[in-house]
Formats: structure tokens, sequence, C-alpha cells
């Protein structure tokens, strides 16, 4: 692509471009040796993370989740919303910026919904306090009112509109407890409906419920 260029054999607008560098908008016309070229398509994935795995386009310390996609081009795919190794649930990958910025930045407030497993039973005012927001260490701000849900007393759903690191096993520090399983089973109004391991394209009504 650099030599095309180089050679100037690429246009835009109408215009020889020796740019490499030249910034391309979606309305542009774009042509290689007078062919319109057309730009590939955004992806947007859900996968189910299992535990054990990093939410990274690399192999590291444990393996990246990304071996269990089947897709070409990872590198160019990035999560929105990272887990931790010993996290599972839910991710959504794809190559899509101003998306994935929709549902990452805290102003948007999306929420996010964790099963989480608990070392001792949840304390009476814990959802209270949750909902009043909680300080935690090293945070100058209290967290976003989160809403506790109990299933039973060491099992609780927990939902979010923020992504600070270590949110969820720090709130849960914060009023002495401990976290030993955290599941992620929802992100906006996309619910997770695959098998561990598993991943599908999201349909286009999930990918404009963070385009609104």
């Amino acid at each position: 692509a650099a030599a095309c260029i180089k050679r100037g054999e690429v246009m835009i607008n109408g215009s020889v471009s020796i740019n490499e560098a030249a910034q391309v908008h979606a309305n542009n016309i774009v042509t290689l040796n007078g062919c319109m070229l057309k730009p590939r398509p955004f992806r947007y994935i859900l996968m189910h993370k299992p535990a054990g795995t990093i939410c990274s386009n690399i192999d590291e310390v444990y393996p990246s989740l990304f071996n269990y996609l089947d897709v070409d081009n990872k590198s160019e795919l990035h999560i929105a919303g990272r887990l931790d190794a010993d996290t599972t649930g839910l991710v959504l990958i794809t190559d899509d910026g101003h998306w994935s910025f929709n549902i990452t930045v805290p102003t948007k407030l999306c929420q996010k919904v964790y099963r989480v497993g608990l070392s001792k039973p949840i304390g009476d005012d814990v959802a209270e306090r949750f909902l009043s927001g909680i300080q935690l260490q090293g945070e100058q701000n209290l967290t976003q009112p989160a809403i506790l849900e109990e299933i039973n007393e060491k099992e609780v759903l927990l939902t979010i509109t923020e992504g600070k690191f270590h949110q969820v096993k720090r709130m849960f520090s914060a009023v002495g407890n401990r976290v030993v399983s955290l599941h992620r089973e929802r992100i906006g109004k996309i619910q997770l409906d695959v098998d561990r391991g598993a991943w599908r394209y999201l349909t286009s009504n999930e990918i404009q419920s963070f385009n609104q």
C-alpha cells in the first residue's frame, strides 16, 4: 500500500495523495489506479470469556482470549471493557473505536451487570451504601450509584456504570468482604447468550443500541 501511495496511484476526492498518514473520512472517495476502494465494514463481536484468559491481542502470562476467535486480522480488534484473567463472562470486541468509546466512557453511564460470589454473607446495609457511592482506596471521588440485588447471602447481582481498575473487587473490599467469583452477564442491552469460549457477531439492533 505504501508503495502505491508513493507512486501516485492513490487519489482522494480526485487529487493524488502521496501522504501515507493522510486522514480519510467516511464521505471521501478513494481510488487506486482509477478503481474506487470501499472501506471494510466494522466488526462487532460478542464473546463468552473463559477464566484464565486475558483481554489482550497476544498471549502474555495467560493466553489471549483471541485464541478462541476465528476471524482474520485479529490485531485490528480491541475489547470494549476488559476483564481480569480470573473473571468470566461477556466481552464485546470491535475495530470501531467510536462505538467502543460509547461503551467505556463513564459519561455515557453504560450499565454493566456482574454476578458476584462472596466469601462472607452480604451485610444488611451494603445495598444502600453502594447506591450512595463507595469511597475506594486511592480515589478522590465516590463511585457512581450502583444497584445491588441479592440472590442468596453469598451471591449477588451488581449493576455499575463505571469501569475503574478492579472496581467490583475494590467495592466489596471497602465494605469488608471479598470477591471469590466474578462473571459479567450484561453490557447495556446486550445479554450474554453463548457458551464459554464461544462467540457470535452482534445483530444490527445490538450494534445500534450503543449509537443512540
